[in-house]
């Protein structure tokens, strides 16, 4: 019978029943699938040592194992101790509750062992090695061997052994990528590579297969990248002059002095706008930076022209906040009235009153959410589209803008989740990149601190202090429910039963992504109102309202939380007056890692994101940019001959004119990068 990568992974030896539930727990249905689920580092064993030159550390020596005994130790441990031995010296193993070892060794036969070589009871050991018979088929020691991701019930060990059964089905692999571009940059066979990326026989090829994988993840972004740039070149955006009393009008105005950062971001959008080619432009600064500001200036300059203007929150409340803010701006320009709130939330009544306004008026600001977009409003002559915290505006919305005008708006994107540079200028090549860094003057510190077990009683008297004294305070899980071999306290739902429990008397509610947009509204509208003292919620409020009384941001599992999503978090209090602080709450007494140090420590969103993407990798940072099959973002995006091999991929494609349709894999990645991309 012929096989197939579609094969169903039960067809591959020694994957039974048991195995086979778990591994799709994974989503891992096919042999397909098992292949590209890569590993997401590895344990150099390939370096044999004589006994006599162990040191401590990952070790690998050859040698026959005697002398085996099992016992149990205090606490129901069982203990298999042996001697193994070269021609060198000889050296103790210790296995932890693996009481089957003692029969399964072979006296007389040599095996590879690999382990953990350390001090233990005053004498030096091998704790916990994997042994493997010489001459046999080397998985797990002897070879440089990947560590895979793993959960409770699927480890590295029946990962190995798992795609060891599927390494026949490799060379049924097709290339995704054309000829030209493999032959003409030298990258390995995708086939070549999957094998490689499991199994390298050395580092020099594993290295290769990370350089096709690299590859892989960039290109077809890049590539799309390029085609949107080409396309946007092709289509028009109507022209909006500067107007520079009106300029100088609206900030004499303004209540503050304008950052130099708003005043250089401000004109570099004026410059775009002047052009008969739409603007495509990310400003990103910090809460509090200045950015509303910055794109109501541009707003009026359209307003002026007699062009409408909309603005895109992502959600009602903060659609609704939003609007209040702009029309106290655009009053001291006699403009107040062209701002009009439209949203879904609105009665029959008060829904047609806002369309009859905004299409009486040649020049609107309509303010509201992305079902904007889809209302009875006349785009025709839209010349400015701002589009708060969302991060995509994809082909569906531009799409809509194209049924209602020949032309397509200036974009202007704003966003407080900070960037890094590296991947802005790397992946997001196809927009003009501004930030605002100055903060306002008179903006306090936010106050950061990890919270141990111990520390937790401390915590929660601070927390009642500051509730005491009329504030609020965030209750952020990462998980709604948590998997069974997680701690519960990273749940929402226990989490809320528990300070239901521990302060009975105070108001908490309830927030998290399974309850419907309207409850969500609701309860954070309460919450907004102070009706709500305490608020347990998921990242859903990641983005949210301006809560100026919150002073407080406890943030459960903060490990699982990238650093630019804690700095996010963390910029939901410090709104107003009021001292404020963020408190990590973990989840045992360990030492946290350095990242949670380092957050601690630094309140820079920038210099932190650029941590994030030099620790966790891109996908990590900003996941919806990674479009590989392979789990793992082997991507740093500062790689400069990556990047340099995709740009001479590209200038292939477009000079020999390739027809990508011919393969499927590869132009889906681009499709979808384009329909993800700015103003696609």
């Amino acid at each position: 019978m012929q096989v197939k990568l579609s094969d169903p992974i039960e067809s591959l030896k020694g994957i039974g029943p048991a195995r086979v539930s778990v591994l799709k727990k994974k989503n891992i249905l096919t042999v397909s699938d098992l292949l590209f689920y890569f590993p997401r580092r590895y344990q150099d064993y390939s370096q044999i040592i004589p006994v006599a030159k162990l040191k401590p550390g990952q070790v690998t020596i050859k040698a026959k194992i005697n002398n085996a005994r099992t016992r149990y130790a205090r606490r129901g441990i069982v203990l298999t101790e042996a001697i193994a031995s070269d021609t060198t010296d000889s050296v103790r193993i210790i296995w932890f509750n693996q009481p089957y070892r003692q029969k399964s060794l072979i006296a007389d036969q040599e095996y590879y062992i690999s382990g953990q070589y350390k001090l233990s009871r005053s004498r030096y050991s091998l704790t916990n090695p994997v042994i493997e018979p010489v001459g046999a088929m080397m998985l797990n020691s002897a070879r440089i061997v990947p560590v895979y991701p793993e959960s409770k019930n699927l480890t590295s060990l029946v990962l190995r052994k798992a795609v060891a059964a599927a390494l026949d089905y490799v060379p049924l692999i097709k290339e995704t990528l054309p000829p030209d571009i493999v032959d003409e940059l030298n990258l390995m066979p995708l086939s070549s590579a999957v094998k490689a990326i499991h199994f390298p026989e050395n580092q020099a090829e594993l290295d290769t297969a990370i350089k096709r994988f690299n590859f892989d993840e960039l290109f077809p972004l890049l590539l799309a990248n390029e085609l949107n740039k080409r396309d946007l070149s092709t289509t028009s955006a109507l022209e909006v002059r500067f107007n520079q009393q009106l300029a100088k009008k609206f900030v004499s105005q303004l209540p503050f002095e304008l950052s130099d950062d708003q005043r250089r971001v401000i004109w570099r959008i004026y410059l775009d706008m002047q052009q008969p080619v739409p603007m495509n432009r990310l400003v990103e600064g910090d809460v509090g930076s200045g950015k509303t500001v910055v794109a109501v200036m541009a707003a009026v300059m359209a307003l002026a022209e007699g062009f409408k203007v909309a603005y895109l929150a992502p959600t009602e409340l903060l659609a609704k906040q939003q609007y209040e803010t702009i029309v106290r701006l655009l009053k001291p320009l006699s403009l107040s009235e062209n701002a009009v709130f439209l949203s879904g939330s609105l009665n029959k009544k008060e829904k047609q009153q806002a369309l009859k306004t905004i299409n009486l008026l040649s020049s609107a600001f309509i303010i509201g959410t992305h079902s904007l977009l889809y209302s009875d409003v006349n785009w025709s002559n839209l010349a400015l589209l701002i589009v708060d915290e969302q991060h995509r505006f994809g082909v569906d919305q531009r799409m809509e803008l194209k049924k209602h005008s020949q032309h397509l708006p200036h974009f202007l994107s704003l966003t407080a989740t900070p960037i890094p540079r590296s991947l802005a200028l790397t992946a997001l090549s196809d927009l003009s990149l501004s930030r605002l860094v100055t903060m306002p003057s008179g903006r306090q510190p936010i106050d950061t601190s990890l919270v141990a077990p111990s520390s937790f009683d401390s915590f929660l008297k601070n927390l009642k202090n500051e509730i005491n004294n009329g504030r609020q305070a965030y209750i952020v899980c990462p998980y709604i429910n948590p998997a069974p071999d997680q701690d519960k306290k990273i749940s929402v739902l226990e989490t809320y039963a528990e300070y239901s429990r521990l302060l009975p008397k105070l108001k908490i509610g309830l927030v998290h992504g399974q309850m419907s947009g309207d409850d969500q509204e609701s309860v954070m509208r309460k919450f907004y109102l102070n009706e709500i003292n305490i608020l347990v919620a998921t990242s859903v409020i990641e983005v949210g309202l301006d809560v100026p009384n919150a002073s407080v941001m406890a943030v459960y599992g903060p490990e699982r939380f990238g650093l630019a999503q804690l700095h996010q978090l963390r910029g939901r209090v410090g709104r107003g007056k009021h001292k404020s602080y963020c408190h990590l709450i973990l989840s045992d007494a360990s030492d946290p890692n350095i990242r949670l140090r380092s957050f601690a420590q630094i309140s820079d969103g920038f210099r932190l994101s650029e941590l994030d993407l030099k620790i966790r990798g891109p996908g990590a940072v900003y996941g919806k940019l990674q479009h590989g099959k392979t789990g793992m973002n082997w991507l740093l995006l500062d790689d400069q001959h990556t990047i340099r091999l995709c740009r001479q991929a590209i200038e292939i494609v477009l000079s020999k004119k390739l027809d990508l349709l011919k393969y499927k894999d590869l132009a889906q990645q681009v499709k979808d990068a384009q329909s993800l991309t700015y103003l696609n």
